[in-house]
């Protein structure tokens, strides 16, 4: 039987889990907490991982899940720029869950657009203490509007299309374009000053760290609106938050942020927070934060599990793990048909 230490255990994880541990014949064992270099040792004995997008996967984590008699480490997620692995090379496999649901992402993307642009957040909490007035809550239409699309993978070429939907003008930035996609690509710098709206869905790499940055941010339209849905350091915070400040963006909604490791996730309600710029940013009447729910749907929860299951049912048996990823996924093994290493 293969056992699965499971971090960073949420309710809504359990259900879909469960049901496909039962059917594979699976043993799990929920840990609350995220995996670090503190909790990694609760993994001894166990053959398997089970992680999450803030877990810290460091060369000490592997090492001691290596160690331990961990041979597999699970992503339950799509991100992995939090794992090293350069230290997991040759030692622990991983695998991730490549496409859970774009068109969860990509709808809560424009949810938030909407609820940023015709001020949705600011209505409900007014009406909330029967504050019927109207003053402040001026939007615009989206129709005619130019948005500017960085990465058209699954998640943005869904978003790209709902915002074709409604009538609007679609640029699109990726150092791999899509042949298929009937959009404009073009740089980043023409992206950045004719957009009125930019929404990232890119991958968070060394080159895309703090793509939005005071220098990009100088070249914007003057009241631009921001969606991330993708990685918090995409956007350095700071220069968002002198952006806002001095009126050159317009709205901005974040369904992550830099430093959310220790902050996304739990309830903080009861809690004085020590990130000055994240208050700040939640404090301002034009910034929408949600707490990185963009995956969260039925299908989202019951896709990831279904994947995630079926790569570690695919290590159990010894066979090729299809979502397998390595730092040498262009010249290790997986080129020929086989296991990364």
């Amino acid at each position: 039987m293969i056992t699965i230490a499971f971090f960073d255990t949420k309710p809504y994880d359990r259900p879909h889990f469960d049901e496909r541990a039962a059917m594979m014949g699976f043993s799990i064992t929920y840990y609350e907490s995220k995996l670090n270099e503190k909790t990694a040792s609760l993994a001894q004995g166990f053959d398997v991982v089970c992680a999450f997008v803030n877990d810290s996967i460091t060369e000490a984590v592997i090492d001691t899940l290596y160690d331990g008699g961990v041979r597999l480490i699970a992503m339950r997620c799509a991100g992995y720029n939090n794992i090293d692995f350069k230290a997991a090379f040759g030692k622990i496999h991983i695998v991730r869950v490549p496409a859970y649901s774009p068109h969860a992402v990509a709808e809560h993307a424009m949810a938030l657009l909407l609820s940023a642009v015709r001020h949705i957040h600011k209505s409900y909490a007014r009406t909330r203490e029967f504050n019927f007035s109207l003053n402040g809550l001026v939007g615009f239409d989206l129709r005619g509007k130019t948005v500017g699309v960085v990465g058209t993978g699954k998640i943005g070429r869904v978003f790209c299309s709902i915002c074709k939907g409604f009538g609007m003008r679609v640029l699109a930035y990726d150092p791999y374009p899509a042949p298929d996609l009937d959009v404009e690509y073009c740089s980043f710098e023409q992206l950045a000053k004719e957009s009125d709206v930019i929404s990232l869905h890119c991958p968070l790499t060394e080159e895309s760290l703090h793509l939005i940055n005071r220098e990009s941010i100088r070249e914007m339209k003057d009241g631009v609106v921001i969606i991330n849905t993708s990685r918090g350091a995409l956007i350095d915070s700071q220069a968002l938050l002198e952006g806002i400040r001095s009126k050159k963006i317009g709205s901005a909604a974040l369904d992550v942020y830099e430093e959310e490791a220790e902050l996304f996730y739990e309830d903080q309600s009861t809690t004085i927070l020590s990130d000055d710029v994240l208050m700040l940013l939640i404090s301002m009447p034009n910034v929408l934060v949600t707490s990185h729910q963009a995956f969260l749907t039925e299908e989202a929860l019951s896709n990831i599990a279904e994947t995630t299951m079926r790569s570690i049912d695919e290590f159990g048996r010894g066979d090729v793990m299809e979502h397998e990823i390595c730092y040498r996924c262009d010249s290790c093994h997986k080129s020929e048909g086989k296991r990364c290493f």
